[in-house]
């Protein structure tokens, strides 16, 4: 029985008061996940913080993600962004949060989750750079991972580092390696990019907000299956995330296409009275929860003029759907345009929460 590594990723704090909206925004997800802490095998695994935790890097405002971060009931990883570096060090952000010296290591659920730092080997600002030392960490913990997949945290694209030759160097160990998965910051907006080995996400932030509306993404690792999906603080539970199979614009090589019979598994969050799939536009049909683990599955025989699968939960007078289109075609999946930038961007796909307006302070939005 697989049971997927799930997470979820609260976007860049920016926290400056106590009275702000985006503190107040962080203390009503804080109070959500923790309604889904659960038991072992139950709910998610830990929560990732991307960076730009404190906007003007200060201890006071450390003072404030420290008091939320302990408010939380599941496993909290917190890496450093470049607002983090505002005081000259980061100094602050390792004494406010006690937080593990980056980079370090986790094994969750069979997948190796690496999480660096972009920010303290730079001058500040968005100088974003790893550093040599870095740099070979990271090369040896992919080579130990052999083929088991892995999970890369860090605050932006490789494509943004600015040590010589980092950029290259890094978005080669990702696309060559085992990553399937890098979460990110620093934009402002949720994105996903696939450039056909690695997907790439990075969430809208928390605070400085362009567009959308204030949330948090769920993101999953099912074998080498990468799922994500954002979820809106104001939506109530239950929150469905199709684990697998692999939706066509998120699949990473030819064995995520499917066969005759597809193995559906389905993460479901909050109360779950019913869970139910149907494909196309077909009868609804339940779905059972496998034995001590978070996600419901069954096991379908895939029409050939199928196209998609949908999810749906009902629990607590109220409904959730996830939808995906599996990938049915070998040749049709995802290919790199840009290794480890945002040229592989998927656009808009607003089921997914995707607007595909990249308003933030690093593309088409205001200048923080």
């Amino acid at each position: 029985m697989t049971i997927p590594l799930a997470f979820a990723h609260i976007g860049d704090l920016h926290l400056t008061g106590a009275e702000a909206d985006n503190a107040r925004d962080f203390a009503a997800i804080v109070a959500q996940l923790n309604d889904v802490s659960g038991n072992e095998g139950a709910g998610l695994d830990f929560v990732f913080v991307p960076g730009d935790n404190a906007d003007n890097g200060r201890p006071e405002q450390y003072a404030l993600v420290r008091a939320g971060l302990d408010r939380l009931r599941l496993p909290a990883h917190v890496i450093t962004g470049d607002h983090d570096m505002e005081g000259g060090s980061l100094d602050a952000f390792y004494g406010g949060l006690d937080a593990p010296r980056l980079p370090y290591a986790v094994e969750v659920r069979g997948v190796r989750c690496l999480f660096l730092d972009m920010c303290g080997p730079g001058s500040g600002g968005p100088d974003f750079r790893l550093g040599a030392d870095q740099v070979a960490w990271l090369a040896a913990e992919l080579d130990r991972a052999g083929t088991r997949p892995c999970a890369l945290f860090m605050h932006s694209y490789p494509a943004d580092l600015k040590g010589e030759g980092e950029a290259e160097r890094v978005a080669d160990l990702v696309h060559r390696g085992p990553v399937r998965l890098v979460e990110m910051g620093h934009t402002h907006y949720n994105e996903l990019a696939n450039d056909g080995r690695t997907v790439y996400a990075a969430t809208r932030s928390t605070g400085q907000i362009e567009e959308g509306p204030v949330g948090y993404a769920v993101a999953a690792i099912d074998g080498g299956v990468t799922s994500w999906r954002f979820k809106e603080l104001a939506r109530p539970w239950p929150f469905v995330l199709i684990t697998a199979p692999a939706d066509r614009r998120l699949a990473c090589d030819a064995g995520q296409v499917v066969g005759e019979d597809v193995t559906l598994r389905a993460l479901v969050l909050g109360p779950a009275e019913t869970v139910e799939y149907r494909i196309d536009d077909g009868a609804w049909r339940p779905m059972g929860r496998e034995d001590g683990a978070r996600c419901y599955a069954t096991t379908i025989t895939w029409p050939a003029d199928a196209r998609a699968i949908a999810v749906r939960a009902t629990g607590g007078g109220a409904t959730d759907t996830d939808t995906i289109e599996p990938a049915t075609d070998p040749n049709g999946l995802p290919t790199s345009r840009g290794i480890g930038s945002d040229a592989d961007a998927l656009g808009a796909w607003e089921a997914r929460g995707l607007l595909g307006t990249q308003l933030g302070p690093n593309r088409n939005g205001r200048q923080w």
